[in-house]
Order: C-alpha cells, then sequence, then structure tokens
C-alpha cells in the first residue's frame, strides 16, 4: 500500500524507534510478532466478536440533513462517538489487549489527555480482569473530571502528571518512565498514532475498520464506496488515521486532517503542529514537532485537552510532507461554535476534538455532488464542563 511503513519502521523521512535501551526488548518483541499475532485467525476472531457484541461496531453512517442543507453538500457523519465508552479510542484498546495477552503480559499501563483513551483501556482492563494504571497530566484531569471518575470506578488507578504543562505530553512521559522500570509483565497500550515503531502501524490497522466501514456503507447508501472528501480531527492522529486509512491509494478522494489553532497561529497558544513544527524525536520517533530553535519542547495549547500534544503521529508527519492530506487548523473559538452548531442541527452534542473537524466546513467550496464523511470520534459528555464555562450558546 502507498504511504505504508516501511520495514525500519519509517513512513517516508518520519518514524523509527528512538528509544532507550532498557525498552529495547519489549519494543523488538512487539515489532517481531504484532503483524503475525493480528493475523492468528483466534486472535481475529476474539477481536471481530468484541468489536461486534462489545464495541456495537459497525457504527453508524449518518446522512446529516441538515448540515448537508446548510453546507450545499451530501454530509455523512461515521458515528464513533456510538462506540461503547463514547469515542473511537476502544476500537484500539480491544485489540491491543488481546495482543498483550498473547504476548503473556499481565499489567496494562496507558497515558491520556482527554480521558478518552484511558477510559478504553480501564474499560477493557476489567473486562479481561488485568491491572491498569492510567498516567493523565494533572490539569486535564482537573478539566476532565468526569472521565477520571470513569476510570476510577472500573478500577484503573490514575496517575497525575506533574511536571512540564501537566497535561498529555507529561503523561505519556511518565507513561514511558515507568514501562522502563517494569518491562517484563507490563504492556503499555499507546492511544494514538505515535511512539516507537511498531505502535503507530500497530494503532493505525486497529482504528482502520472505521474507513472500511465508511467504504462498504457508502456504497451500501449511494452506490459508490468513494465519497469525495473524508474529514477527521488531529492531535496525535489516531481516529484520522483510521478514517483515512482505505482511502490512502484513492487519489479522487481529499483527505482533510484539522488541527487545534488554540487562539490563533500568530500567537504562542496553538497546537497546530504541521504549520508551527519542524522535524524532531519525540516519544520514540522522529516527526514534526513544536520546539525551539534548541530543540526544547513548546508547549501546546488547545481549549481541548485531546489535541494539546506538541506532536503528530509519523504517518500523518509524512502525508503532510507529500501533499497526500490537507491540513487545516481552526481556533477554541471556531470549534466551540461548530460543536453548537452540530448540537442544534443535528441534536448530537460532539467532543470538542470532533468539533474542530466541522469548524472546517465554512472554510471549504462544496458542491451538491459532494459527498462528504466527517469522523465523528467522539461524543461531548466529557466535555460539558468546559462547554458551560465558555458559555456562547
Amino acid at each position: 500500500m502507498k504511504h505504508a511503513v516501511d520495514e525500519r519502521g519509517y513512513y517516508g523521512k518520519f518514524g523509527g524507534a528512538y528509544i532507550p535501551e532498557m525498552l529495547y526488548p519489549n519494543v523488538e518483541e512487539l515489532r517481531l510478532r504484532y503483524l503475525s499475532i493480528m493475523e492468528e485467525e483466534s486472535f481475529q476472531k476474539e477481536f471481530q466478536a468484541l468489536l461486534k457484541d462489545y464495541v456495537g461496531r459497525p457504527t453508524p453512517l449518518f446522512l446529516a440533513q441538515r448540515l448537508s442543507e446548510k453546507y450545499g453538500s451530501n454530509i455523512y457523519l461515521k458515528r464513533e462517538d456510538l462506540c461503547h465508552t463514547g469515542a473511537h479510542k476502544v476500537n484500539n484498546t480491544v485489540g491491543q489487549i488481546i495482543l498483550a495477552k498473547k504476548l503473556g503480559k499481565e499489567k496494562i499501563i496507558a497515558e491520556t489527555g482527554a480521558g478518552q483513551h484511558g477510559v478504553a483501556t480501564a474499560t477493557v482492563c476489567a473486562l479481561m480482569g488485568m491491572e491498569c494504571i492510567v498516567y493523565m497530566g494533572k490539569v486535564d484531569m482537573e478539566r476532565q473530571q468526569p472521565n477520571v471518575e470513569r476510570m476510577r470506578i472500573l478500577g484503573a488507578k490514575v496517575v497525575a502528571a506533574e511536571s512540564g504543562s501537566k497535561t498529555l505530553k507529561d503523561a505519556t512521559n511518565e507513561a514511558m518512565r515507568h514501562w522502563i522500570n517494569h518491562p517484563v509483565d507490563t504492556h503499555y497500550i499507546i492511544g494514538s498514532v505515535v511512539g516507537p515503531h511498531p505502535y503507530p502501524d500497530m494503532v493505525a490497522r486497529f482504528q482502520s475498520v472505521i474507513s472500511k466501514e465508511i467504504r462498504t456503507q457508502l456504497l451500501e447508501s449511494t452506490g459508490k464506496a468513494l465519497p469525495t472528501h473524508v474529514i477527521a480531527c488531529v492531535g496525535g492522529g489516531s481516529n484520522a488515521a483510521g478514517a483515512f486509512y482505505h482511502f490512502l491509494n484513492e487519489d479522487s478522494v481529499e483527505l482533510i486532517a484539522v488541527e487545534a489553532a488554540g487562539k490563533g497561529n500568530d500567537t504562542d497558544e496553538s497546537a497546530a503542529t504541521t504549520v508551527l513544527g519542524k522535524p524532531g524525536v519525540l516519544h520514540g520517533s522522529k516527526t514534526l514537532l513544536m520546539q525551539t530553535m534548541d530543540g526544547q519542547v513548546i508547549e501546546p495549547y488547545s481549549i481541548s485537552a485531546g489535541l494539546d500534544y506538541p506532536g503528530i503521529g509519523p504517518i500523518h508527519a509524512h502525508l503532510c510532507d507529500v501533499g497526500r492530506v490537507d491540513f487545516m487548523s481552526v481556533t477554541d473559538e471556531e470549534a466551540m461554535s461548530s460543536g453548537i452548531e452540530v448540537s442544534r442541527l443535528e441534536g448530537i452534542i460532539p467532543a470538542i476534538e470532533t468539533a474542530h473537524a466541522f469548524a472546517v466546513l465554512p472554510k471549504l467550496t462544496l458542491t451538491k455532488d459532494d459527498t462528504v464523511v466527517i469522523n465523528l470520534s467522539g461524543r461531548g459528555d466529557k466535555d460539558l464542563e468546559t462547554y458551560i464555562q465558555w458559555g456562547k450558546y
């Protein structure tokens, strides 16, 4: 497949595995075994059964008639918000927990920003009876308190990251440190298409169920498997990787990734990596990274707890570099306004991450012949307090 990872773990000039020596055995074991395990009949049988009966797949592809009317095109919403736990994240955690079992691991660690990946990890750990520790930035814990309590109810231990900006980057740092100290019995479930190879490829493969279903569902409803546009928000980029996966070779499909511009890309409060970043190494892979002239990570900002990551998955850095995906960015204000618009027009309150994807609709030139699929990656229950504080509705 074009744009697939190579045998060294690179997408073009991005990717690889830049890891401490202590982590080498773990990452190498994953690299050598992940594909063969995922291809086993027993793995696929268990994975597909859980996606169907536990996660609730396939998720609907909904024709949003009022949005379509407003923007003069045919706009479909891929309803990942209807997955068990409220977001696409569970597709990946179900896959990785089965993988961890087959590798003989007994304990699970994870990082989380908005809390959805943490909840999804705690959920599958409860399902499989495995110990779970989730690292979360102290700031994110405060603004995503309902998800913190969900994780605790599910039996997970939530550990606050107190360093740096106390957000997703710092939670990832703490999870990496834990894994270095517990390399034998612990599997690290990374929640996005970031980290050392094979994580970006593995997570993209688990999330590719999204675009696989989109093709099938579009064919059933319209007679054509290919949309004209697929739009998804991007922090690290797992929901976008899943939504784009089975369209990467289809040059007629315009793929649009939407980053968080925070208070504006001309301020020092943004998380638009492809606009503000340059090549560097973060959390085990070479990618685009927001950094100072001497390579220190710049703290990102977004009103969305899931998009304020200073880097981007190496697959997205590559897709940006070669021009296969159009990267756009929207401000807090634009995203929040779009979240309210979707709520009022379609009766669906989106996660603030997802609201960023909707916010590019006014910026596009669409026609009545266009078929646009927006990956509605999560529901807004967790963000009610942020919506309330914003207050403009």
